[in-house]
């Protein structure tokens, strides 16, 4: 017989209950046809940046992964690169292309390209969550997140690329998503196979049930073991934080581009000035092209900060109520199995209460039964419901045991993840204010120096100043 409930749980060591300790406390698709497509060559506006995301296929061979802290060895690769616009009569999209590269005998051959649109992506992302709900699924952005670009553009189709890859990597690297059939479809499948295959998802009813015993299930939740309490109050606290920092970053952001549009009113002031002022001309030129050139690095602050900061800090946002929607899950699971104890539990005590029970005056003696037979079929009744009801209970706590594991893992896996990038994402926060005040430092030191070059600025000198007062005495 199995556990009583909470018994599967066993007892927390200290170590156990720290080991989700804030770190910031301590340091419908339809695929049309190619008419009308057009290459969108992310390349031709980012040459000269370094760590751009190059359209060649042969980055395969020497693709490596930042997520390989561990030094383990990986068999599967996968680049997304190459955006396409299409065109149809009744809407326009962006795919992308899809290299995978793989030494895996569960795939047919060794390399294989194919083209998704984002809509493919979430399909991929909800089968993985149906089929593996007790696993963390790494979040998607938000379809329409980046508000002020236009969709089509070189800037959103680049940020929007390197997420979709980021995606593709983290599940590429899960040793259990990485392994699902669905998974291997998405990647290999050809447009009409793969079409066919999405056909073949759960309804959406299907979808909104289990959505909503989940929640129900959390509201419900009386004994939830201390170590997913611990990591259900540490993913509120971190989300709260996190969402501190994106609102001020986009209030930052505002105030910048506020900055930026006030800066494009002033420098075409000292142009025009220049037109009435013949020996300050050079000095309000060089003055017009320092503010112009402060327009430039503005910018490149505010389009760096956002790809490299402020999308950053949204996906964590995303990956945390990722978190909490498995925790929930998890919680439906083990609510399930407390249920079902507790109705054993009755069933066990009716039992009981049946062998000395005066069965003479039951509805089935009333009928003309004997109440000794009365009580030998409620007695066989009961027998039947604790035995369906002890099946019950063991095959909840196996699934418990396996959520609760799943969700271990993955949380364990997603904090080295996390402690990585968010290292990364401040420092990149700080290298972007550094460079930016460096060059607007070593922009207004050359300015001052030009502006002090007197063959160049042409000013009347203090002796001729003089001469020209004395002569004006009478």
């Amino acid at each position: 017989m199995a556990a009583p409930a909470g018994g599967y749980l066993g007892d927390l060591k200290d170590d156990e209950k720290m080991k989700f300790k804030d770190p910031l406390l301590t340091g419908l698709d339809k695929d049309s046809d190619d008419d009308g497509m057009e290459s969108l060559d992310l390349e031709a506006s980012a040459k000269s940046e370094e760590g751009s995301v190059s359209r060649s296929s042969s980055l395969i061979a020497n693709f490596r992964l930042d997520d390989d802290y561990d030094g383990e060895t990986r068999d599967l690769f996968i680049i997304v690169d190459d955006p396409e616009k299409h065109t149809s009569t009744l809407e326009a999209y962006i795919t992308f292309r899809v290299t995978t590269k793989t030494s895996r005998p569960e795939f047919d051959g060794t390399e294989f390209s194919v083209r998704r649109r984002y809509n493919d992506f979430l399909w991929i992302r909800q089968r993985l969550e149906e089929k593996h709900p007790t696993h963390l699924v790494p979040p998607l952005p938000e379809k329409h997140s980046l508000k002020r670009m236009d969709r089509f553009s070189t800037e959103f189709l680049r940020v929007r690329q390197t997420a979709l890859q980021k995606f593709l990597t983290r599940l590429a690297d899960h040793p259990v998503l990485s392994f699902d059939k669905c998974f291997q479809i998405f990647l290999t499948a050809k447009a009409w196979e793969f079409q066919a295959h999405k056909k073949q998802g759960s309804g959406f009813l299907s979808r909104v049930s289990d959505s909503l015993h989940s929640m129900s299930a959390s509201y419900m939740m009386k004994n939830r073991p201390p170590e997913f309490a611990v990591m259900h109050d540490y993913i509120t606290l971190l989300s709260d934080k996190l969402g501190v920092m994106d609102r001020i970053s986009q209030r930052v952001s505002k105030e910048q581009n506020d900055y930026m549009a006030e800066l494009l009113e002033w420098g075409p002031c000292y142009t025009l000035w220049a037109n009435s002022e013949d020996q300050l001309t050079g000095a309000l030129l060089t003055m017009s092209k320092a503010v112009d050139e402060c327009v430039k690095a503005v910018k490149d602050l505010i389009d760096e900060t956002d790809s490299r900061f402020s999308q950053p800090l949204k996906e964590y946002l995303l990956y945390s109520e990722c978190i909490k929607t498995v925790l929930r899950r998890r919680d439906a699971i083990q609510n399930q199995y407390d249920m079902v104890v507790e109705e054993l539990s009755k069933r066990k005590d009716e039992k009981e209460n049946i062998k000395s029970s005066d069965q003479t005056y039951s509805i089935g003696a009333f009928l003309g039964k004997d109440p000794e037979d009365v009580k030998q079929q409620k007695h066989e009744k009961l027998e039947q419901q604790i035995s369906d009801l002890i099946r019950q209970m063991e095959s909840l706590n196996d699934k418990t045991v396996v959520a609760n594991a799943d969700l271990k893992a993955d949380m364990d896996r997603w904090h080295k993840h996390k402690q990585r990038d968010l290292r990364e994402t401040f420092m990149n926060m700080a290298d972007l204010q550094i460079v930016y005040y460096e060059k607007c430092l070593t922009l207004w030191e050359n300015t001052i120096r030009t502006i002090q070059n007197k063959d160049h600025i042409q000013l009347p000198s203090t002796a001729a100043m003089s001469e020209n007062h004395d002569s004006a005495l009478p």
